[in-house]
């Protein structure tokens, strides 16, 4: 029984030598060092797909499980966290006590042959009585700055000195600061949330629902005593509760007070880049009183224990105003349709099996004009860079939307409802694409002489309506072989039949392949041009038709049309794959902005900065506070002086030389 005990006692501490030691403490702060490395190179809390896109399908998920894509919240940053601070703890437990001796010790009790073996000392002969011999070394170490104590002995006086004594302070400062720093982060962090989910049966919830469907699993009440989320507060709208976004969902948070938003005010620069933006807010406390603050970026608010930062906008629920353009084929005229960002509206009203979700609008959108390769097409809106005026350009209101079937599929597109001009050319731009992991691939509708898109559109109901189709082919015959051979036009109109018909239901993919297959590989070619010849005259004639339905004149053909008709003919190309069957096109919007506040609540955030300010004097005070000893032995006809320093820096030598020289003057040495 004896012998387990003593096996317990043994194995518990050789684990405190262990926790407790420099080289393990060294270790974990090594390991927090490459996972902070980790946490600045790989962007935390993104998407899921964004990650999926950069690593692939085998990295993804082994990252994933790793947690390297939210770091500083996973299970073993803070378990190494906490093994930090008590490896600190108990290491300043264990130091305390040797440490307290050695700053109140002066070793009085040197033994003479110790203090020959010093680096620093001298033999000195004094002149003085041995009776004044005392003192004159006393009076000069108490002028010099040192504390001493003196030691009789039986064949002399040791007088043990030192200077510098409490640098060593500095140590418990600095190992103090990292348990105190420590501990605010594990406060800060996800530990008291994790012990919430795991105890208090708190799990968080889809984020895609409405407010009032959020479970009460899910929402977590005014007490939770440290958190991080976003407010987000439409114009004339409040809030009283906090997002938290977690990796699988979000959970609420509710606020001790409730954040009304009464105005949203953004300056801009000249190129249209955000100067300021601030919210006026008004905030009533659970016992109905009420004040009004401004909040603006670096300008943070606290108030009952949280912290309300400006940390971005958004669109606060927009109404915008569209005329809808139907792609499908038939006559079917373009219908105004209205909506709020940020809702959803089912098209079954309209003759669609689909839904459209205007998730986002930007009334600005500043891109940067300066790479080599900026088109419209691949701007991403955020204009941000430090770029010269020149490069940034505001290419007016951007809306993003998605349009999704009763499976559950999305298509996400993203309109400029300004032309943008491309190489003295205008065109609206509409991007496409599947999911955010890919890039928008646009659709380029060139507008006429008034920048107006409509002429298109009315080419392309003409182009694409089979009621229509023989109409267009006899004009076309008709105008290009006028007063030719009758069968020859029929042989014209036959082939331009064909070639539409191709063209509208797989654009210039289906007419290629037409080719492919059909013409010996050296006439390629030639039959090529001769197919972009007919559709382009297809195109210059259902232009034609479209004017005579809108009464008015004719065109006379000419280069000057030459580059619509090219253009007009690639964008009805490219809408075969457009992938919706219609196009929204912006025409008149009312704004409404919302502001978005970061809440926290960092009881941590006390010991951090107490921890920071204990660090810098502990740091301080070891490296400038120098501890110096000075030992003068007096025995017999000598006087031996003894120097040293708990680091040896360039300078002792001279300190040395000066106390040796001082005490010599002070002891009448003979010279």
């Amino acid at each position: 029984m004896q012998q387990r005990a003593n096996t317990r006692a043994s194995v518990l501490e050789a684990l405190v030598e262990l926790l407790s030691s420099m080289r393990f403490a060294i270790s974990l702060l090594t390991v927090l060092a490459i996972a902070a490395i980790i946490g600045t190179v790989v962007q935390q809390n993104e998407p899921a797909n964004a990650y999926l896109n950069q690593f692939g399908q085998f990295w993804d998920p082994v990252f994933s499980r790793l947690g390297l894509y939210t770091v500083y919240n996973t299970g073993w940053f803070v378990a190494i966290l906490a093994f930090l601070v008590l490896s600190t703890t108990l290491c300043v437990i264990r130091q305390f006590t040797p440490m307290l001796h050695e700053m109140r010790g002066f070793r009085e009790h040197a033994r003479e042959a110790s203090l020959r073996a010093f680096a620093h000392s001298a033999s000195l002969t004094p002149t003085l009585t041995p009776e004044t011999r005392r003192g004159a070394v006393s009076d000069y170490l108490a002028r010099a700055g040192f504390r001493f104590r003196v030691d009789e002995r039986d064949d002399g006086v040791l007088v043990a000195a030192k200077r510098g004594g409490v640098g060593r302070i500095g140590y418990f400062l600095a190992h103090g600061a990292i348990v105190l720093i420590c501990l605010g982060g594990l406060l800060d962090g996800n530990l008291p949330l994790a012990l919430q989910m795991s105890f208090a049966g708190k799990a968080p919830t889809n984020g895609n629902q409405p407010i009032a469907h959020i479970p009460a699993s899910a929402r977590l009440d005014a007490g939770n005593w440290s958190y991080r989320g976003n407010v987000y507060i439409p114009e004339g709208a409040s809030a009283d509760f906090a997002v938290l976004n977690l990796e699988d969902g979000i959970l609420l948070q509710k606020l001790p007070f409730k954040v009304e938003l009464k105005r949203f005010n953004i300056d801009y620069y000249p190129t249209g880049m955000p100067r300021r933006y601030a919210s006026d807010v008004v905030i009533t406390d659970d016992d109905g009183q009420r004040f009004e603050r401004t909040l603006e970026v670096n300008k943070p608010f606290e108030h009952r224990g949280v912290t309300l930062y400006q940390s971005g906008y958004d669109d606060g629920g927009s109404v915008l105003r569209f005329t809808l353009h139907d792609f499908a084929p038939g006559k079917r005229p373009p219908h105004p349709l209205e909506i709020e960002v940020g809702t959803r509206l089912p098209l079954a009203s309209l003759g669609y099996g689909l839904a459209l979700e205007l998730t986002n609008f930007r009334p600005i959108n500043v891109e940067n004009t300066a790479a080599p390769s900026a088109t419209p097409g691949k701007f991403t809106g955020s204009g941000a860079g430090r770029l010269t005026d020149k490069s940034l350009k505001n290419f007016g209101p951007v809306f993003t939307y998605k349009v999704r079937d009763d499976a559950g599929q999305a298509l996400e597109f993203n309109n400029y409802m300004l032309p943008l001009e491309i190489g003295g050319r205008k065109y609206l731009f509409s991007g496409v694409r599947k999911s955010a992991a890919t890039d928008y691939s646009y659709l380029r509708i060139p507008v006429d002489e008034e920048d107006n898109a409509e002429t298109w559109f009315a080419i392309r109901r003409i182009f694409f309506d089979p009621a229509r189709r023989g109409a267009l082919t006899e004009r076309f015959a008709k105008r290009s072989l006028d007063g030719g051979d009758k069968a020859m036009r029929e042989r014209l109109k036959t082939t331009a039949d064909h070639t539409l018909t191709l063209f509208t239901v797989g654009g210039l993919d289906a007419v290629s392949d037409f080719i492919e297959k059909s013409v010996p590989e050296e006439e390629r070619d030639k039959a090529g041009a001769a197919f972009i010849q007919i559709l382009q005259g297809l195109t210059w004639d259902a232009w034609q038709m479209a004017r005579a339905d809108a009464k008015l004149p004719a065109l006379k053909a000419g280069d000057e049309h030459t580059a619509f008709i090219r253009d007009a003919l690639i964008a009805l190309a490219d809408s075969v794959r457009y992938g919706a069957p219609f196009y929204l096109q912006l025409h008149d919007f009312e704004q409404k902005q919302a502001s978005i506040l970061q809440a926290t609540r960092s009881p941590g955030k006390p010991l951090v900065y107490l921890g920071s300010l204990l660090l810098t004097l502990g740091i301080f005070a070891m490296l400038y506070i120098r501890e110096r000893r000075l030992f003068v032995l007096l025995k017999g006809d000598e006087a031996l002086v003894a120097m040293t320093s708990n680091r040896k820096t360039i300078d002792l030598d001279e300190q040395f030389a000066q106390h040796r020289d001082g005490l010599a003057a002070a002891l009448a040495v003979k010279v």
